[in-house]
């Protein structure tokens, strides 16, 4: 008897406006979490709230790696020829380093609160390092670690798909999904920590979030099953992903006031982020092609989306510029006003970037693309001759 054949389904589309719609709500909710600590609201069942947003960046991590993966799942089924790895780099390096640079050196250089930065400071955030390098997390760029963990992963998703690769098809899904198990473990290794770095802010303790959006890229090509129709029941979805959010609110997974996290708080916290993150992204790419999703896919979220990469480049140094124009932010009602002064600031400044900075290299990058496979297209006939 023959399996039945995939359903066609929205992630197997090229571009997704509700996926892009979903990273400018993951940026809302990083510069929310931020704000809500520098104005005071730490404390209480709002402050707890507020500061578990920080979930968002499991949001980022998930889109990262359905975005990334779903050509090696697509190559895997043989709908597509694999990608290739220098292109791939190549792509990467020209999305995430321009824009990132240019933020490092006006921070460091600018923001008053970074000028105690030393030549390790630099070297670290130059390099998307700071995650192996203790105190290099500094004023205005704090919320590079998580960047530093995606660089992390971009740079190993070519050997994860050669591994890959070797597996069947029957096995890739449970593989993965032991893979991201297993990491739950990572912080019992007896890692030594060098000088004060932290293995817990390392790739693979993160790897789950990574893992949920290659398991949506793998069950994409597969016969349909039980999450197909569970993606197809979005208010289900969403009723798992608001529970996930509030558990991870609670003393299970968030320490009380300025108090560190324990190692099982630490776990709880990264396992109801995949939760969270895989509900919240599945509808948009197990749905039917068809599926309208008329706030994420709303061409105000599109655009959005395209500036929300500038947004976390920039919102730290856009909020330490308005708590310093404000002069008081733990005023009565400062978040609405510092959150709405702080995301106006951080995308504007994320529009330019994108105008001039991003998209033209972006771009660039596809001009010397399309005249180096044109020269090597008009070359293989000569050396076949």
């Amino acid at each position: 008897m023959t399996a039945p054949a995939p359903e066609p389904v929205s992630g197997t589309r090229g571009f997704l406006p509700a996926v892009e719609g979903l990273r400018a709500a993951a940026a809302l909710g990083v510069v929310l979490t931020h704000v809500a600590l520098q104005t005071g609201y730490t404390d209480g069942v709002v402050g707890r709230l507020l500061a578990r947003f920080d979930l968002s960046v499991a949001v980022f991590f998930a889109l990262s790696g359905f975005l990334l993966w779903r050509g090696h799942a697509a190559a895997a089924h043989g709908l597509r020829a694999e990608p290739e790895v220098a292109p791939y780099y190549r792509s990467r390096l020209v999305r995430i380093m321009p824009a990132y640079l240019l933020t490092v050196v006006t921070v460091l250089t600018l923001l008053p609160d970074a000028h105690s930065a030393d030549r390790s400071v630099w070297i670290a955030n130059l390099t998307l390092t700071q995650v192996f390098v203790p105190k290099t997390l500094i004023a205005g760029l704090t919320q590079m670690w998580s960047l530093s963990v995606e660089m992390a992963f971009y740079l190993v998703v070519p050997l994860l798909a050669l591994l890959a690769a070797k597996l069947s098809l029957r096995l890739r899904v449970p593989v993965i999904a032991g893979v991201a198990v297993l990491s739950f473990g990572w912080g019992y290794l007896p890692i030594p920590a060098y000088h004060g770095t932290n293995p817990l802010t390392w790739l693979p303790a993160y790897a789950s979030w990574f893992a949920v959006g290659m398991l949506l890229a793998e069950w994409m090509f597969r016969p349909p099953g039980w999450l197909h129709r569970l993606a197809r029941r979005r208010s289900i979805l969403m009723v798992v992903a608001v529970v996930a959010f509030l558990v991870a609110a609670s003393p299970l997974a968030l320490p009380a006031g300025h108090q560190h996290a324990t190692l099982g708080q630490f776990i709880a916290r990264t396992a109801l982020g995949a939760v969270a993150a895989g509900a919240l992204l599945a509808p948009l790419v197990l749905g039917p092609p068809d599926d309208q999703h008329r706030v994420l896919g709303s061409a105000p979220m599109v655009t959005l989306g395209r500036w929300s990469y500038g947004l976390f480049l920039w919102h730290l140094a856009a909020l330490d510029m308005v708590l310093a124009m404000i002069g008081q932010p733990t005023f009565p009602g400062a978040l609405p006003v510092v959150m709405v002064l702080t995301t106006t600031f951080g995308f504007a400044v994320a529009a330019v970037s994108y105008a001039l900075l991003e998209e033209p290299c972006r771009m660039a990058l596809r001009r010397w693309e399309a005249r180096r496979q044109a020269v090597a297209a008009a070359e293989s006939p000569a050396q076949a001759a």
